[in-house]
């Protein structure tokens, strides 16, 4: 039976400027995989190869054993600019409904989707009002909701938690770990930040600098209950996090160019 996401030998160039080179791996259905690595180094770039959003200059991504030509049906995305991602004339119930509407859906079996979506994100009463009447905690809540409401086979975040302060953040990170453990979603998400990688993820690919190539493919190996406090004090969850970091920092500096004395 093939991986749920497979990556062979993906390469990505923007005219003669190289940005992905080589990059393999596989994602098991109901793993939630992070992808960290330096600021610019190409995290972006892969995931929209991936999602079909961009063409590989060469290699092949695969979606349960079929080849991706184009944005999958079952595949969802969920971005880090969630004020741009929703549409300010929709509600939030119409937003979330918006994907489905190509789906050759009823218009009740939509709205049920898009309400146990919400209730899903902890959104369940705030279906009639407007994106702009809701803090940016929520409106990533509402983008996630749109995501998951298709059921897709894969979701992919690009960095999802960035904009929001840091007990937001500490909140979307719990919820995208009980939802993911509800649903049984495979999530691989994109981040610059090691904690971050470190809480949420079964694994996670430490990614070179420019061009991004694979230098580590880390299992974590923490307990699936986690809590922000506990499991960030605990000595597993220092050792991980030093040793993406130290990773991340030699590749960085091997990389570096040298200033002659």
């Amino acid at each position: 039976m093939p991986a749920q996401l497979e990556v062979r030998a993906l390469d990505h160039r923007y005219g003669d400027h190289q940005t992905v080179r080589d990059v393999s791996f596989t994602v098991e259905a109901g793993q939630l995989v992070c992808i960290v690595g330096p600021s610019g180094c190409g995290k972006s770039t892969l995931l929209r190869c991936m999602a079909g959003l961009l063409g590989p200059a060469s290699g092949t991504v695969h979606l349960h054993g079929d080849l991706v030509r184009g944005v999958p049906e079952d595949l969802a995305v969920v971005f880090q600019d969630y004020s741009r991602s929703l549409f300010p004339w929709l509600s939030v119930t119409g937003n979330v409904e918006f994907p489905l509407r190509s789906a050759r859906m009823g218009r009740d079996e939509r709205r049920k989707r898009a309400q146990e979506a919400l209730e899903w994100v902890g959104l369940g009463e705030v279906g009639r009002k407007y994106p702009r009447q809701l803090s940016g905690g929520m409106q990533q809540r509402v983008s996630i909701a749109r995501a998951l409401a298709s059921r897709p086979a894969l979701l992919l975040m690009d960095e999802p938690f960035a904009s929001v302060d840091a007990q937001t953040r500490f909140e979307l990170e719990d919820l995208l770990r009980r939802v993911r453990r509800e649903q049984g979603s495979t999530v691989l998400l994109v981040t610059h930040d090691i904690d971050e990688s470190v809480y949420l993820a079964d694994r996670v690919l430490v990614l070179s600098p420019a061009p991004a190539s694979i230098v580590a493919d880390l299992p974590v190996d923490l307990p699936a209950e986690r809590d922000q406090i506990t499991t960030r004090e605990s000595a597993r969850f220092v050792a991980l996090r030093g040793e993406i970091a130290r990773l991340i920092h030699r590749e960085s500096f091997a990389r570096a160019p040298r200033v002659p004395l």
